[in-house]
């Protein structure tokens, strides 16, 4: 694992996509700052970096898209699976290496508070709070554009889903407020998602018994919930968008509340799909 995040690191490093990346995160934050820290005269480094994420909507894509998509596309992703190495230990590298290359960066924004305090009333706490939850949104961010990046062999193509994810991803409180609360919608919504997953199950392990196997109990289950007590479904589609979103957490960490459900929810994330990644590596190896 050490050879291959040492071997991703000096990629990222080589060329210019952890300079771009750095610069465009570094750039994104300084902005933020001058608006809302000197020129709204707000003593709340936070809002800055609550601006400062929506970069990652443009950023995650670019620095993810070419991770496993264009192993796959160069065919040299065979001599990874040749050498004596578990798929676990090549994405937990890969990942590493992508998470070390957005902290760096970062490095540098821990001082903006300190220089802030001396001009304000400026809460330290909060501040490198907010900052903790905004490098956790990062590593989610990084994790769900990594595994993207597995299921395609176009780093094109990989960028553009991916940048589509973000997109739904920061919008989906948004979103929320607009979608329907009724209990049918919420049915119907439920039983596309749970369609999906049983495709992607499907696309994941190769198993033409398991996936409908679950997606079909999955989609009787939610079914007779809905029978059972109707009421149960009113509003709960645009409650679970609120409960997924990553940046609806991190914006709790904007607010001042450090609660460590959050955390749990980031690393819960983090884990799930690096380990939908592993799954996709396998499925490959596999075959």
């Amino acid at each position: 694992m050490i050879a291959i995040l040492r071997h991703e690191v000096h990629l990222l490093f080589s060329g210019f996509t952890a300079y771009v990346y750095g610069l465009f995160s570094l750039l994104a934050v300084a902005i933020y700052m001058m608006y809302y820290n000197l020129s709204m005269g707000y003593a709340n480094f936070e809002y800055a970096l609550m601006g400062a994420s929506f970069a990652f909507l443009i950023t995650v894509p670019v620095i993810t898209m070419r991770v496993i998509s264009e192993e796959k596309k160069q065919k040299t992703d065979q001599l990874l699976y040749s050498l004596p190495v578990s798929a676990t230990q090549i994405v937990a590298g890969k990942y590493l290496a992508l998470l070390i290359t957005s902290v760096i960066p970062l490095s540098a924004v821990t001082v903006y508070p300190l220089i802030l305090r001396n001009y304000g009333n400026l809460y330290l706490p909060t501040a490198f709070g907010t900052l903790l939850g905004y490098i956790m949104l990062a590593a989610s961010l990084l994790a769900i554009g990594i595994f993207i990046s597995s299921v395609t062999e176009s780093p094109a193509m990989a960028a553009g889903i991916c940048f589509g994810v973000m997109i739904l991803n920061y919008y989906m409180v948004t979103l929320a407020e607009y979608v329907t609360s009724s209990a049918y919608g919420s049915l119907a919504a439920l039983l596309v998602i749970e369609l999906i997953l049983a495709f992607l199950i499907q696309h994941m392990t190769a198993n033409d018994f398991l996936a409908p196997a679950i997606g079909i109990a999955a989609m009787a289950a939610t079914v007779g919930a809905y029978i059972y007590n109707r009421d149960w479904f009113e509003g709960l589609f645009p409650a679970i968008l609120e409960k997924l979103s990553v940046y609806e957490r991190f914006y709790e960490f904007v607010d001042g509340v450090f609660d460590y459900t959050h955390v749990v929810y980031f690393i819960s994330v983090i884990v799930f799909f690096l380990f939908l990644t592993v799954q996709s590596l396998e499925k490959r190896r596999y075959n």
